[in-house]
């Protein structure tokens, strides 16, 4: 009977492990208090942390990043951009960076009210130029669908919804509940410091950035939100939105990795078929990193895109 109990209680404890561990870390208001880089909108949904870059008075750039990466990740772009005369906005989605962290499945209307508040907060009108990285790709292209008049270009870099297949490991801690869940906190945190340090010896904007994602491990929210965005804005594919973007005569440019094993370039052949006005650039030497390890080459291809099209 002893051991019957014993194994009951180390059942309860192994169960309530990693949500326990969850709720230790540190909260996103501690680790804004310690010196968050921008500026914070409060919207209806939640505090929003921003940064603008550029001239007062250029065209307005939007940058969407992407599942695990917080809006630093676009710095090097965002440099680029300005440069070339860009207002540009960049911003961490809800559960990531210095954003708060509200529950609920991380769907497209989540994030595309988050957009939107944003933007209305921000006095962001039309002839936006929007860019998204992987999910980010997927965010940038629903609101493209949605809202096509607000749109002067649509930038996709890496972008997900082209139906890639995550894994089966993904697709167990997405579809089942409960076990999902716990099984997701036990295993997401040694893959994502893994794959981040995969890519800790190469060139960076900003050379940080490997630690800037590992940190968000860190904080209270960071890895149910990941899950909530798996479950929601990844689920399924984005033809749909890809064929309204294209029957809306919106400038499509996606720029791809060659080394890509996130989102392989296999991915853009499911994009030209959905909408055959896209334009593509590939960036050799890259993989899914590209908007912080491939920067100045990103930055290029926009500028290419740009001029090729004035």
């Amino acid at each position: 009977m002893i051991w019957a109990i014993a194994a009951l209680v180390a059942l309860a404890v192994l169960a309530a492990w990693p949500f326990v561990m969850e709720w230790r870390k540190q909260s996103v208001e501690a680790a804004r208090r310690a010196g968050a880089p921008g500026q914070i909108a409060h919207l209806p949904q939640g505090d929003t942390h921003y940064n603008w870059a550029g001239p007062q008075d250029g065209p307005v750039a939007v940058c969407v990043h992407g599942l695990t990466t917080p809006s630093q990740a676009w710095i090097g772009v965002a440099d680029g951009l300005a440069e070339m005369g860009y207002r540009v906005l960049s911003y961490d989605l809800y559960g990531r960076g210095f954003s708060d962290r509200p529950g609920g499945i991380q769907d497209r209307a989540y994030f595309l009210r988050q957009l939107d508040d944003l933007l209305l907060n921000q006095g962001v009108g039309d002839d936006i130029t929007l860019l998204g990285y992987s999910m980010g790709g997927a965010i940038a292209s629903a609101f493209a669908a949605t809202e096509p008049g607000r749109l002067r270009r649509l930038i996709l870099v890496a972008p997900a919804g082209m139906g890639h297949d995550l894994g089966p490991m993904a697709r167990i801690t997405r579809d089942v509940p409960g076990l999902g869940d716990w099984l997701f906190r036990v295993v997401f945190a040694r893959g994502h410091r893994n794959a981040t340090e995969a890519e800790r010896h190469a060139p960076a904007t900003p050379p940080d950035i490997v630690d800037i994602q590992q940190a968000e491990l860190g904080r209270r929210g960071f890895v149910p939100a990941i899950l909530a965005s798996l479950r929601g804005m990844l689920k399924g594919d984005s033809e749909a939105k890809h064929r309204r973007i294209a029957a809306a005569g919106i400038p499509v440019l996606a720029i791809w990795g060659r080394e890509d094993t996130v989102i392989p370039l296999s991915a853009r052949d499911v994009l030209a078929a959905w909408n055959p006005q896209a334009r593509h650039a590939i960036i050799d030497g890259a993989g899914h990193g590209l908007p912080y390890t491939h920067s100045a080459e990103v930055v290029a291809a926009i500028r290419a895109e740009v001029t090729d099209s004035a």
